[in-house]
């Protein structure tokens, strides 16, 4: 069973920078499909990007100050979030088709 492990949250100002990371491990091949989830308070989980194949996908709200990419090693993805704002605030959670979610990671934009 796929298991994910996010981490990188924590508080930044407006205007500023985090890189996400998640590492997704049980899997015996390489996994095709990674990407970001995040859940404000009092709101539905909703796509950031997806990385399919090199190929990315992007909630336009994000568009132009995320970045999802996938690491060198098996398995990982980054979202590297720059321009904050305080509607990035959210918990973040890595996706796989299929896996179970993770703890995810808090990310909290406020002055």
């Amino acid at each position: 069973q796929v298991q994910l492990v996010e981490s990188g949250g924590g508080l930044v100002q407006p205007g500023g920078s985090l890189r996400l990371s998640c590492a997704a491990s049980g899997s015996g091949f390489s996994i095709n499909t990674m990407g970001w989830y995040r859940q404000a308070p009092g709101k539905q989980r909703e796509l950031v990007a997806i990385i399919t194949s090199g190929s990315t996908k992007y909630q336009d709200s994000v568009k132009g100050r995320f970045t999802i990419s996938r690491g060198n090693g098996r398995n990982t993805v980054y979202l590297q979030m720059n321009s904050l704002k305080p509607e990035d605030t959210a918990v973040y959670y890595c996706y796989v088709p299929l896996a179970d979610w993770g703890q995810g990671t808090q990310v909290i934009v406020s002055s």
